[in-house]
């Protein structure tokens, strides 16, 4: 697939029982989400160093937009406030981590584990 397009890119990818443990680890704890602030998770191309203490925010002064919060293995846990200025501040994460990242809402990483759930079902 990545040999079709027009561009170069990279391929992220994960094991979906890595993405289970994480579930149950719970890594944004029991308090539900305020309403103006999205979790996400990074997936890291391969698990990278962090070259700053964490967290990191982004901007570094005035209100943050993105909050890079903690790293367990090749994934990144944070949290950002929508606004129009956030995408670019996301993809700042591949440079503080030196490798390729691909960001998703947390929302979306528990859709993503309710398929492979049920994938897991129907064997």
């Amino acid at each position: 697939m990545l040999r079709k397009l027009p561009f170069e890119a990279e391929a992220v990818l994960c094991d979906g029982c890595d993405l289970m443990r994480l579930e149950i680890e719970n890594p944004f704890g029991t308090e539900p989400c305020p309403a103006d602030i999205v979790w996400f998770e990074s997936i890291l191309s391969k698990a990278g160093g962090v070259r700053a203490s964490l967290p990191v925010t982004f901007p570094s002064d005035g209100e943050w937009l993105v909050r890079v919060m903690a790293p367990e293995g090749q994934f990144v846990f944070g949290m950002y406030r929508r606004h129009m200025r956030t995408i670019g501040y996301l993809g700042q994460i591949d440079k503080l981590y030196g490798v390729p990242a691909t960001t998703r809402n947390w929302n979306t990483i528990i859709a993503i584990l309710r398929i492979l759930k049920g994938q897991m079902n129907t064997r």
